[in-house]
């Protein structure tokens, strides 16, 4: 934090550092000045995601205009402009806990902190999330493999912040990444089992729709009700019988 305050023209040049040389930002980062600083980043980086993600809710792009139409992709955008500042600050801290967790097992440092300070620094995939989500909308597998992408480039951000910045060992680092990589590489993997499912289960149920001829269809209904009449006009003759 900046003695006058927040220093946002540092908060530009560390954002791309982060993504340009993580290792030389990691080694060099302050690992203690208050949690001004790191909350600031977040609700920034939580903010300019909400944004985007309302842009491609309004324009259509976005994965949930996609699934759920045009409407409900919008009010999700506007939904999220509002709640993404918010989930950023609770990542941060709740993402704080996680790290320290694994900057415990690679023998690093476990003051909060830090690792909080790292939290926010990684959180600039937010908006970088954020602005390639519309390709979710444009085509379902083209999204998940953006996404996946994304995810282990932070997981490369985050192997430099456990060895650079909280000094963890390289070797019991680099095990934990490769498990987290592949973890999510299988949850990229069930995601695309179930879009495929659900899609199939989907376009069954439409062609079997389509076979149906409506005529054809109004036809056995009635034949079905003037049996039922049929029966219950037979009954009530039967009851004035008696």
């Amino acid at each position: 934090m900046a003695e006058g305050g927040f220093d946002f023209q540092k908060f530009i040049d560390d954002s791309k550092q982060v993504l340009m040389a993580p290792k030389e930002y990691f080694a060099a980062m302050p690992k203690e000045g208050g949690f001004g600083e790191p909350v600031i980043k977040a609700l920034i980086y939580g903010a300019v995601a909400g944004v985007f993600t309302l842009i491609w809710g309004l324009l259509k792009l976005s994965a949930a205009s996609a699934m759920l139409g045009g409407a409900a992709g919008a009010g999700a955008g506007i939904t999220s402009l509002i709640v993404s500042p918010i989930a950023a600050v609770i990542g941060l801290f709740s993402g704080a806990v996680l790290v320290l967790i694994l900057s415990a097992i690679c023998g690093g440092s476990t003051n909060y902190e830090a690792n909080a300070r790292v939290v926010a620094a990684t959180m600039i995939l937010m908006p970088i999330n954020a602005v390639l989500s519309f390709t979710g909308g444009l085509n379902f597998y083209l999204g998940v493999a953006v996404s996946l992408v994304v995810s282990l480039f932070g997981l490369w951000l985050l192997l430099n912040a456990l060895v650079n910045a909280l000094g963890g060992k390289e070797g019991v680092a680099k095990v934990v990444v490769i498990v987290l990589a592949v973890l999510t590489l299988l949850s990229s993997y069930f995601s695309i089992r179930s879009y495929r499912y659900l899609s199939s289960g989907a376009n069954v149920f439409m062609k079997g729709s389509d076979r149906v001829d409506d005529k054809e269809a109004r036809e056995k209904a009635q034949k079905v009700l003037d049996e039922i009449m049929k029966k219950a006009q037979e009954e009530a003759a039967k009851q004035e019988n008696k």
